[in-house]
């Protein structure tokens, strides 16, 4: 008795809903139809999003009359809601919110879905019905009185976003706490809901998502699939307009081809630089990079192998369970993308900021993105610096420890030059500014070049041997090693330490040679005394043996007898007992001279510094003895 009760109480309402002055509404196909929807509507979920507080909801239903200049309404309504609000006992109203949410969705759906009159008008009846504590006798009851009859003429257009509880118990169980149960009938009524979706799915959508899954996949290798082609003329993909999609799957698809253009971007950048002639274009520090970014790409290809085997399974609809969890959907790409778009942008700028660099120049470009503060960019970039940066440390490593500068293609900051031995440390090598990396400061640079030179010095000019265990021991030192790989980028503290003790013991080292195997000190000293005329008595004794012959006219003076007058000066005087190295370094200088020219005007003493004295006693210093 009770079930007929329920349905009979539904029918009541659809027919005071729809059958406004028809003369047979129960039989009318309008009829029919809004009683589908009816229980079609009360087998969903759906809910509204707001709070349920009774007192806002009129506050809001009041505020909305009264900025649309309907002041009077607003003041009527107010009224009804002071009486509706202080109705109680047997009988009223028990969840008066739902009421007031009803009417105002009513409002706002009379205005944006007029196509839709009849079936708004069940949906938001169902949901007043089913919110009400009191259930469906209690919305009748309610209108028997003046606040339940303004309601329902306000009833006539209502909202689908209403809350009506479901349940799997036949619909016979009745009602159940003033809630309507409804399940699964004969006729299978959400079978049948789940149906029409998949067929408005398929009139809304031209093209199926599992197709426009494996499109965007090919863009994201560079290859055209078959909605979606790469444009050279709109330089990216493209998603035909003329094909039916909604408009948020053609912007997802648009956004996630957005990776294809950055992977040809990249790829394109690594295949121009392999097959770039001739190769110091590149460089090996631009070839460490291109070797970087493939290694990035294997790992992109590794991705993409797995999300094509997940596409081969089929995407499952709402009212099926998915017999595998890996399928492949467009928003489920957008995850599984998310990394990747972000390292493959990052690959993608860093090509147009390297493309007409080279060498230091490049890296330090390279370094300047990778001061972030985003953890998986820094990790990224940094493992990518340390392919980037091997050669450059390398160069470093080689010319800190051996003084070797093997630069085959110009990108070391430091750059040398052939010069004669005498000017090999002032003129053959220096610091080349614009491939100094932004990691490694000035004074470091500075540090860098001179031991370098020291090293080049000790074996070109001294011929020494002992520089090679100054650098084993610099390296022990600094708690590195002399081998290759022993240094890479993000150890500029190493590589500072490095350097420091190399400079310490290779000068060190240089210091010792030139003081004891060259006798620096003996040399300025025999400087002093002969060329400065410290030595008394050899001065005045080659004065007078050399005085009549520089009286004479300067081109009648011979130089090899001016040779034998100072070897006479030096064998009478206690110059004698010099070592005769320095001795055999003293000699007579004729200079150019004129017409009018005496001996004295051209005659001056020379001493030989020769390598590697030379270095610093240079033709400039001894002009101006």
């Amino acid at each position: 008795m009770e079930d007929h009760k329920v349905t009979d109480l539904v029918k009541e309402l659809v027919q005071r809903l729809v059958a406004q002055g028809a003369s047979n509404p129960t039989s009318s196909l309008d009829f029919d139809r809004s009683l589908r929807y009816a229980v079609r509507m009360l087998s969903s979920c759906m809910t509204p999003t707001i709070a349920a507080d009774s007192a806002a909801m009129a506050e809001s239903i009041k505020r909305r009359l009264a900025t649309q200049g309907k002041s009077s309404e607003a003041l009527t309504f107010a009224d009804l809601y002071t009486k509706f609000d202080a109705k109680s006992g047997p009988g009223s109203v028990k969840n008066k919110w739902a009421v007031l949410y009803l009417l105002k969705v009513i409002s706002e759906d009379r205005r944006n879905s007029k196509n839709r009159l009849s079936d708004s008008r069940i949906s938001s009846g169902l949901f007043a019905s089913s919110a009400l504590s009191g259930g469906l006798p209690a919305l009748f009851d309610a209108e028997s009185n003046g606040s339940s009859r303004a309601m329902n003429d306000n009833s006539r257009v209502l909202n689908d976003n209403s809350r009506v509880l479901r349940s799997r118990e036949a619909v016979e169980k009745g009602w159940s706490g003033g809630v309507l149960l409804v399940s699964k009938d004969p006729e299978n009524l959400r079978d049948i809901a789940f149906r029409e979706f998949a067929s408005l799915l398929k009139e809304e959508n031209e093209v199926s998502e599992e197709v426009l899954v494996r499109d965007v996949l090919y863009a994201c290798q560079g290859i055209d699939g078959k909605y979606v082609k790469f444009e050279k003329n709109a330089d990216g993909y493209v998603f035909s307009d003329l094909i039916k999609v909604p408009r948020a799957t053609r912007t997802m698809v648009r956004k996630l081809c957005e990776l294809g253009w950055l992977f040809r971007k990249v790829k394109g950048y690594i295949s121009e630089s392999m097959d770039r002639f001739p190769a110091e274009d590149v460089g090996t520090v631009g070839q460490a990079f291109c070797a970087a970014l493939q290694d990035e790409l294997s790992d992109y290809y590794k991705l993409l192998a797995v999300l094509e085997a997940q596409a081969m399974n089929p995407i499952p609809l709402v009212s099926e369970t998915a017999s595998s969890r890996d399928y492949l959907s467009l928003r489920r790409l957008s995850v599984w993308l998310a990394e990747p778009m972000v390292k493959m942008r990052l690959m993608a700028v860093l090509v147009d900021k390297c493309r007409v660099l080279r060498g230091g120049a490049m890296a330090g470009a390279i370094h300047m993105h990778a001061q972030h503060g985003d953890p998986l960019v820094h990790e990224f970039m940094r493992r990518l610096l340390r392919r980037v940066c091997s050669p450059l440390f390398e160069m470093v490593r080689s010319w800190v420890l051996e003084g070797e500068l093997e630069d085959l293609f110009a990108e070391f900051f430091v750059l040398g030059q052939p010069v004669k031995a005498e000017s090999l440390w002032r003129e053959g090598y220096r610091l080349h500014a614009a491939m100094l990396p932004s990691f490694i400061s000035q004074s470091l640079a500075q540090r860098i070049l001179r031991t370098g030179k020291s090293i080049n010095f000790l074996r070109v000019c001294c011929e020494d041997r002992g520089w090679a265990d100054a650098a084993t021991e610099a390296a022990a030192a600094a708690g590195t090693t002399t081998r290759r790989g022993g240094l890479g980028y993000g150890e500029t503290d190493a590589l500072e330490s490095l350097v420091i003790e190399a400079a310490k013991i290779i000068d060190k080292h240089l210091m010792d040679v030139m003081h004891k195997q060259y006798k620096f000190k003996e040399h300025c000293l025999a400087i002093k005394r002969y060329l400065l005329l410290g030595q008394g008595d050899f001065v005045q004794y080659l004065m007078d043996i050399v005085g009549p012959e520089l009286s004479e006219p300067a081109n009648t003076i011979s130089s090899f007898k001016l040779a034998g007058l100072l070897e006479s000066a030096i064998r009478s005087s206690n110059a004698q007992y010099d070592d005769p190295d320095i001795l055999d370094r003293l000699r007579v200088k004729m200079m150019p001279h004129g017409t009018g020219d005496r001996g004295w005007d051209i005659f001056s003493l020379e001493y030989d510094a020769r390598v590697p004295l030379n270095t610093v006693f240079t033709e400039t210093v001894m002009a101006s003895t």
